[in-house]
């Protein structure tokens, strides 16, 4: 049973990546359905193995927070009237949408299941290298996807799939700035088992050649914040290898950096050029009043924030909530902060932020605990997966593309392999050979 239920759980992933990332509500359904499927199994695996070993409890004690906080948001305060309209009682609570928190609340509740049933079935380093490998399988499949859309699509709606739009998105995500959350992953994934010798010598130019679709792919989608995270990775892993290493090593690395940076304009040719000279206008206020910069949704949000303090306006009920809040002619008015920090400020308030914070350092002090003590060839496999991680981290700062639950399902497996516990039990195969 313990194969078939992680056999499930790979599935997940390229199952949740195809539908657009998993943004409809039937599909983000399907997949909470699927999640609380997988953990029956895993609950009568339990009860016939007598073991109920499930991981790191403190990477998933905040995330059961979140859901219970979001459910509470929803929680009625009693029953108010709409009295002038319809008279009909409403659903008087914490959030604007109480609907879309509570959904909110479910769709947490099954990724932290996800990553418990991952702990437990996923934690010896055969099983995370087929994580690893189905991770950059479906980035590479997106990726060729995308360049064979970008180059060949003539229609002005669908191309395999029926919502894609000629010249809008990347690969099968309606925003390319999802696809961008996809492809840093596992471009992180990637070189980080290079470059720490997770890969044998003979196999290193494969995942070369695996690696360079997804690179080509996230630069030709044009996506500021993935181009950003993705050279965040680079700096990280150049910065983290070139502490004790010898001359020639720091060379070889740095050669490294200026070759990315410059294939990186070389492939983005004027059209990159021309997305970065106009961020400038994406973050400062305009003139035409559509609300359409970074820097009046932002501000909207916090005075979103100021509004509601201490428990937000509704984890998922931002997109109504805000509506109080933008100044702007509403033929733009935002569903999402593009910055999942602020969101989180203002949808969960204080209470939220806290909860946040400590899954944050939760996870850091997980992550560098298991870098410092891990000698194992697991260590090249948390390394790679932090760098992921990292990407993630950088790119939230302007866009929202753990939204998509394909993403988010991506960003729990890295999570999974950064955080499980070290295997005391493991022992290095190439020391026996000594």
């Amino acid at each position: 049973m313990r194969r078939l239920i992680f056999a499930a759980l790979v599935c997940l992933v390229p199952l949740t990546a195809i539908p657009y990332g998993t943004f409809e509500p039937w599909w983000k359904a399907a997949f909470v359905c699927a999640v609380f499927a997988i953990c029956i199994l895993a609950i009568v695996d339990g009860v016939i193995s007598g073991s109920t070993k499930v991981g790191p409890v403190s990477i998933l004690l905040p995330m059961l927070a979140l859901a219970a906080f979001a459910f509470l948001q929803t929680v009625s305060l009693g029953s108010a009237s709409d009295p002038g309209q319809t008279g009909v009682p409403s659903w008087n609570a914490i959030s604007a949408d109480p609907y879309q928190t509570r959904f909110f609340a479910l769709q947490i509740l099954a990724l932290t299941v996800f990553l418990a049933l991952l702990y437990r079935y996923a934690n010896d380093e055969r099983l995370m290298r087929i994580l690893i490998h189905v991770v950059i399988a479906v980035a590479v499949a997106s990726a060729i996807f995308g360049i064979l859309r970008q180059t060949t699509q003539q229609a002005d709606l669908g191309f395999g799939l029926p919502l894609l739009k000629r010249a809008q998105g990347y690969g099968q995500f309606l925003n390319k700035n999802h696809f961008a959350y996809l492809a840093e992953m596992a471009f992180g994934l990637g070189v980080g088992l290079i470059l720490a010798r997770g890969v044998r010598s003979d196999r290193i130019m494969i995942y070369v050649a695996l690696l360079f679709p997804i690179w080509i792919a996230l630069v030709l989608s044009n996506s500021r914040g993935g181009i950003l995270a993705m050279l965040t990775q680079v700096l990280i892993a150049t910065l983290w290898f070139l502490r004790p290493r010898a001359a020639v090593r720091a060379a070889l690395l740095a050669g490294i950096v200026v070759a990315v940076l410059l294939g990186t304009l070389w492939v983005g040719g004027d059209r990159l050029a021309t997305n970065i000279e106009s961020a400038t206008t994406h973050f400062a206020g305009d003139t035409t009043r559509d609300g359409a910069s970074r820097q009046e949704i932002w501000r909207a949000t916090l005075k979103m924030f100021a509004a509601h303090p201490i428990a937000g306006a509704g984890l998922g009920g931002y997109w109504i909530a805000i509506t109080a809040f933008h100044d702007a002619s509403g033929t733009l008015t935002p569903q999402e902060a593009h910055n999942e920090y602020l969101e989180l400020l203002s949808s969960g308030g204080l209470i939220g932020l806290a909860i946040g914070i400590w899954f944050a350092v939760m996870v850091v002090r997980r992550v560098t605990t298991n870098l410092q003590n891990d000698r194992t060839p697991l260590h090249a496999i948390r390394f790679a997966a932090t760098l992921g991680l990292a990407g993630v981290v950088v790119h939230s700062l302007v866009d929202f593309g753990l939204h998509m639950i394909g993403n988010a399902v991506v960003f729990i497996v890295l999570l999974m392999l950064a955080t499980a516990s070290v295997n005391k039990n493991f022992v290095d195969p190439r020391v026996q050979q000594q």
